[in-house]
């Protein structure tokens, strides 16, 4: 079994297979403003996509939309937001670089070895000490954070560290032709043991319960369209918020609550869609 290169069963192959394929985002970027004012996705067909994103700002509640507007009427609200923006890319990319080049390292370690394991959700595993072997190795080598970002790709890097025991997908793209939507998700990956659908944030205060609201709708979305497109079922999902130091803010959705925030992402694209109607009378 030492020199044994592992081999899936077929039920893996499949949900391997389509987890793979979303890995290239097949859908083309529309930026013309000739169908719709804001950036759009289409497909082969010519099925239109909406960012999740725009979904959740445009059917946010009129008091969060009137927040944001007197926001950007601030006085260096624009810098703010570049600055945010970059330091958010920055710890992002760091919390990649640490699950690609991880996984690649314990699935080397694995496959070497022989070691893979199938789990009853058909998704294949290497044990948990090679995944963190592998995670720690990473670490090793990462390129340096730029100041304005450390503090936040710090804090990512001690969670990934500390709980990530399994990785499965890293910037992987989800849509859905029936509501209209698509987006990419960061990161499918174990935590504690347990299949997750991950977001990773960024933010220099505690965010607050409605914008906590929004993250959860946005991984209903990516739960729904990635159940669709591949059959693979998360036990949970995970909002988590690098801060400027300290511990990120967590929030953890169990299996109830992933399905309540999808059918309240559903909501959302109904009444978005109701929007889209009304501008095309206007």
């Amino acid at each position: 079994m030492g020199n044994c290169i592992y081999k899936p069963l077929m039920g893996s192959l499949q949900k391997h297979g389509a987890l793979a394929g979303l890995r290239r985002w097949s859908l083309e970027r529309d930026d013309s403003g000739t169908i719709y004012p804001h950036r759009i996705y289409k497909d082969s067909k010519e099925n239109i996509y909406h960012s999740v994103t725009h979904i959740l700002k445009e059917t946010a509640p009129q008091e969060q939309k009137d927040a944001l507007e007197r926001w950007i009427e601030r006085k260096g609200s624009a810098d703010e937001r570049d600055m945010a923006c970059e330091r958010g890319k920055l710890a992002h990319a760091h919390a990649e670089y640490l699950l690609k080049t991880g996984a690649k390292l314990a699935r080397h370690n694995a496959n070497k070895r022989g070691i893979w394991r199938m789990g009853s959700d058909e998704l294949d595993r290497c044990p948990t000490k090679v995944t963190q072997w592998g995670l720690s190795k990473a670490a090793e080598t990462a390129p340096r954070v730029s100041w304005s970002a450390s503090g936040y790709a710090r804090g990512l890097r001690s969670f990934i560290l500390e709980r990530v025991t399994a990785i499965h997908a890293i910037e992987f793209s989800i849509y859905d032709k029936d509501y209209g939507y698509a987006g990419t998700a960061d990161a499918l990956i174990d935590i504690d043991g347990k299949l997750t659908i991950c977001d990773w944030k960024t933010s220099k205060e505690v965010r607050s319960d409605e914008m906590l609201v929004n993250y959860c709708h946005q991984l209903g979305a990516y739960n729904y369209a990635l159940r669709k497109l591949t059959g693979i079922e998360c036990n949970q999902a995970l909002v988590c918020i690098a801060r400027r130091s300290g511990k990120p803010q967590l929030k953890l959705l169990d299996s109830l609550a992933l399905r309540s925030s999808e059918i309240s992402f559903m909501e959302r694209c109904m009444t978005f869609q109701e929007q889209l109607k009304e501008l095309a009378v206007v």
